[in-house]
């Protein structure tokens, strides 16, 4: 390959399941995707994982272990006639593996068009994706479908790709390298295999002329401060962004959180992805103030499912204001998480007699749902019976939050329960 040309990753990439670095689990002496090719059967598959953990890498190299055609399509610029294409194609005796990266951008109809050929054996799919399968891809496709979950690589398995890298790349071998500490690389990539070997080849090539070049925490910064969308595919801070739009919507600023969301959608991302995240919001940081939030950012997920971008981005911008500009109220989300760390430690508590179901009349003759207090039979629907363990009388994990809405949660509150959780 020419070094010149050809991007780092793909020069040092894998040759065989044995030069693979992580996901032992799966391609381990025990691992499942092992078995299935010591045994040369391929299942179709999705290749569940965060970017940059060989998902590609390790579709091709499945192929090759089975000795079968590989046909590689991205679902970013792909549709139903190249799908179709390549099912019309012949491939001889044994069916090709078709890899689609990013399967989690195909609609419906791109779906569809590959379940009929996974049914019948015609292709062994295997489908990339950072998304949750169980939400993107159809389930009758999915059904049809194993699902791997790749595991980020690890700080040591970062480590050895460098160290990889370095020793058996032509390129960097000729030059004299060494790498005095490994942190700036490993925090800047992000765990992304492909971001770490596309950056420490930017170090080493900005100083090509150095006598002995060391790799430090400084010098890696500078380098990618100056280079940052050399190494970085989308030229976008992925992740800093995503941060910068929920930060803004929660901050009620409707300005910036447009802004960000331009400066995602203008990269390329997933308007879906960016619904979703809304969606989280919606609940997270407003919940009961607005509870219609959630409603709302429900309908635009669907919405941009149905009609795709770019008419999806008038959606996404309606909602968007929509949330910015709503009261906020985490008080349910502090609340849950009170309340599992609770359980956690009170697992051992029992449930009162009165709240216990009583389907036998022994249960009923020992005190099973004797006493319980119908909270219809009462005024505003609320008892000043005890709902917990005994133990936990009057224990508080919902706060109600300072807005209109939940401010008449809190005058209930103090109505029907001021003497015991002390409002």
């Amino acid at each position: 390959m020419n070094s010149e040309t050809t991007p780092l990753p793909e020069r040092v990439r894998p040759r065989t399941l044995d030069d693979v670095i992580g996901q032992q689990k799966l391609i381990g002496p025990k691992g499942a995707l092992r078995r299935a090719v010591d045994a040369g059967r391929l299942p179709s598959m999705i290749l569940w994982g965060p970017p940059g953990v060989g998902k590609t890498t390790l579709a091709l190299l499945l192929a090759e272990a089975v000795k079968r055609p590989f046909v590689s399509l991205s679902a970013i610029n792909a549709g139903v006639k190249d799908v179709r294409e390549i099912l019309g194609k012949s491939f001889g005796f044994f069916p090709p593996v078709v890899f689609i990266d990013e399967i989690h951008r195909f609609n419906k109809s791109q779906q569809d068009a590959l379940l009929g050929a996974v049914e019948k054996g015609q292709i062994t799919l295997i489908g990339a994706t950072t998304e949750n399968p169980s939400f993107e891809v159809n389930s009758a496709l999915l059904s049809r479908c194993q699902v791997y979950v790749l595991e980020p690589l690890s700080r040591d398995e970062l480590i050895l790709l460098v160290n990889r890298a370095l020793n058996q790349d032509e390129y960097l071998r000729s030059r004299p390298v060494r790498v005095e500490s490994y942190d700036a690389l490993l925090r800047l990539s992000g765990g992304d295999g492909r971001k770490l070997l596309n950056l420490l080849e930017l170090v080493v090539t900005n100083h090509v002329n150095a006598d002995e070049l060391v790799i430090s925490d400084d010098l890696v910064t500078s380098v990618a401060q100056q280079n940052i969308a050399r190494y970085d595919k989308s030229g976008e801070q992925h992740y800093d962004i995503i941060s910068a739009f929920i930060k803004s919507m929660r901050g009620s600023d409707p300005n910036a959180a447009l802004y960000w969301m331009a400066r995602m959608l203008q990269a390329g991302e997933d308007p879906v992805f960016i619904a979703r995240r809304m969606l989280i919001l919606a609940s997270e940081d407003i919940g009961n103030a607005n509870p219609t939030a959630l409603i709302m950012a429900q309908n635009a997920m669907q919405a941009v499912r149905v009609i795709g971008y770019p008419e999806s981005r008038i959606i996404l911008s309606q909602v968007v204001v929509y949330l910015a500009t709503s009261p906020k109220s985490n008080a349910s989300y502090l609340a849950i998480d009170e309340a599992l760390a609770l359980a956690e430690k009170t697992s051992h508590l029992p449930v009162p007699l009165h709240l216990r179901n009583a389907p036998t009349k022994l249960m009923k003759e020992i005190g099973y749902g004797q006493a319980y207090q119908y909270a219809h039979n009462y005024e505003g629907n609320f008892t000043e019976q005890n709902l917990m363990p005994d133990e936990l009388r009057g224990h508080k994990l919902y706060e109600p939050g300072h807005n209109a809405r939940e401010a008449e949660i809190l005058r209930n509150l103090q109505k029907w329960w001021g003497d015991w959780y002390g409002y």
